[in-house]
């Protein structure tokens, strides 16, 4: 359950729709249950953030401007105006800040495909963003933990 919510948080479209707040909850349950560990909990969340980057990744390659013209990019021009700024602010680093932006998360790395960075360049960018990530989760995990025993 773990990778699919980290999965759909940040799945191009569909993490427009799919909170976080659902992964640290669920998440949080099953630490604080004492059903999963952070060793377990934390590389199942990483692996599904990493490879719904490199979904929204591939995506943006593959189709590239031909998604600007559907129906679902038009609704969301706002959503993915300000994707655009940011990589064009801060380039391959981006990644990094998309990945801890719930606004934009799902449409980053969609828009940096579209850019033509290298896959080498945003797949090492974004090991090191969902490490973070998945660091800051388990933060907030301890964190909501030892709030909730006080």
């Amino acid at each position: 359950m773990i990778p699919l919510l980290a999965f759909l948080e940040a799945c191009p479209g569909i993490g427009l729709f799919v909170s976080g707040v659902i992964l640290l909850t669920v998440s949080t349950l099953l630490y604080t249950e004492q059903i999963a560990t952070l060793s377990q909990i934390l590389p199942l969340a990483f692996a599904g953030a990493c490879l719904s980057d490199h979904l929204g990744f591939y995506i943006g390659r593959v189709f590239g401007p031909r998604l600007h013209q559907t129906a679902f990019a038009q609704k969301r021009k706002t959503e993915i105006a300000k994707s655009e700024a940011f990589i064009l602010k801060y380039g391959t680093l981006s990644v990094l800040g998309g990945r801890l932006i719930p606004a934009v998360r799902s449409l980053v790395p969609m828009t940096i495909g579209i850019s033509g960075t290298s896959r080498l360049k945003f797949s090492l960018v974004d090991l090191v963003a969902c490490a973070i990530w998945a660091a800051g989760l388990g933060a907030l995990v301890v964190g909501l933990e030892s709030f909730l025993k006080l």
